[in-house]
């Protein structure tokens, strides 16, 4: 411990509009913890906008930044330079896309600085081309919309991911856990414990740990082979399984799938599949630009005509209404913010 206890890092928190608070207190405030357990200032940070200038987060609350862009820029070259950059985003990071960003992203990594990400974060770094080959972690929620937009980067559905001095984690509390994992390699189990104890957080999460509630509890199905069945099916979206072919997998005949699934979910299992593509859709829809046509083949859909007609059944408005709906709610939230 004694080699370890003037070891320190500086981080730089890179604030992108509309980005989402609790990840990025929870990551602030565990450091800060930390800093108060070890009794001087092993971490340091400063916040970061484009401009220098405050950026709101989703909530609406502003939040000041200590520098610009163009000074971190330059802080590379000297004795500022930071051990760490985090990219903090949330809601619409699809919209955020800015060349000066990739290229010190770029530029802070190829310089040995850590880069990573909270919630949203790594649509940032895989737009900087940083994610190439790397395993990762977002938000489930932005899952679909990411794999289809950087097919060459690893995504999971982790709560963090730590690939070759890329730090990804998956917004929420998950932060919280980035940053122990952090702290333990920095100071050891001892101080991850304390902070966990200041945090009133009973234990230290596995970066593979699920992020949303298991089938079981997310569904209220308690039938194991329902579940098992609906499993296969969440993991063949693209590609449809034949009704066939699920009861080969499951070592079940079609009427008994038919009977589970009429008991379980109320409906067939052609049924219940196709609403969890057009959820998939939905999530395409208003997280990415995809053209509709490749929304309707990356949910398995032969026909852009078929995919709308079921689109429609379901939720009462063509996928066109859906994103056109979607951008009228961002312009007015941005419209609000402004005010």
């Amino acid at each position: 411990m004694n080699k370890m206890l003037h070891k320190k890092r500086s981080i730089v928190f890179f604030m992108v509009p509309q980005f989402t608070m609790l990840p990025f207190s929870a990551a602030i405030d565990t450091l800060r913890i930390a800093n108060r357990m070890l009794g001087y200032q092993a971490y340091t940070w400063r916040l970061t906008s484009v401009d220098g200038e405050k950026v709101y987060s989703s909530c609406g609350i502003g939040v000041e930044a200590n520098t610009s862009l163009a000074d971190e820029r330059r802080n590379l070259g000297g004795e500022n330079r930071p051990s760490m950059v985090l990219v903090c985003s949330g809601i619409d990071v699809e919209e955020f896309n800015n060349k000066s960003v990739n290229a010190w992203l770029r530029e802070s990594y190829n310089r040995g600085v850590a880069v990573g990400s909270l919630c949203t974060g790594a649509h940032v770094l895989a737009q900087a081309g940083l994610l190439n080959g790397k395993r990762c972690a977002i938000h489930w929620e932005n899952l679909p919309g990411f794999s289809e937009a950087f097919p060459q980067a690893e995504v999971y559905a982790d709560l963090y991911e730590v690939d070759s001095n890329l730090y990804t984690c998956a917004g929420g509390t998950a932060s919280l856990d980035m940053m122990l994992n952090l702290i333990g390699q920095d100071f050891g189990e001892t101080l991850v414990n304390r902070v966990c104890e200041q945090h009133l957080t009973d234990r230290v999460r596995s970066p593979h740990d699920r992020q949303r509630l298991p089938l079981r509890a997310r569904l209220g199905v308690q039938n194991g082979k329902v579940l098992s069945i609906i499993e296969l099916m969440e993991g063949n979206l693209a590609e449809p399984l034949s009704l066939l072919e699920i009861a080969d997998g499951a070592g079940l005949s079609r009427r008994q799938i038919e009977r589970l699934f009429r008991q379980e979910m109320g409906r067939s299992p052609a049924r219940y599949y196709l609403e969890i593509r057009l959820d998939r859709a939905r999530h395409l829809l208003v997280q990415s630009s995809m053209p509709v046509v490749e929304v309707a083949v990356a949910c398995g859909f032969v026909s852009a005509s078929h995919f709308s007609k079921c689109y429609r059944e379901l939720y009462q408005r063509s996928p066109q209404q859906e994103r056109a709906e979607r951008k009228m709610t961002m312009a007015t939230a941005r419209q609000a913010i402004a005010a």
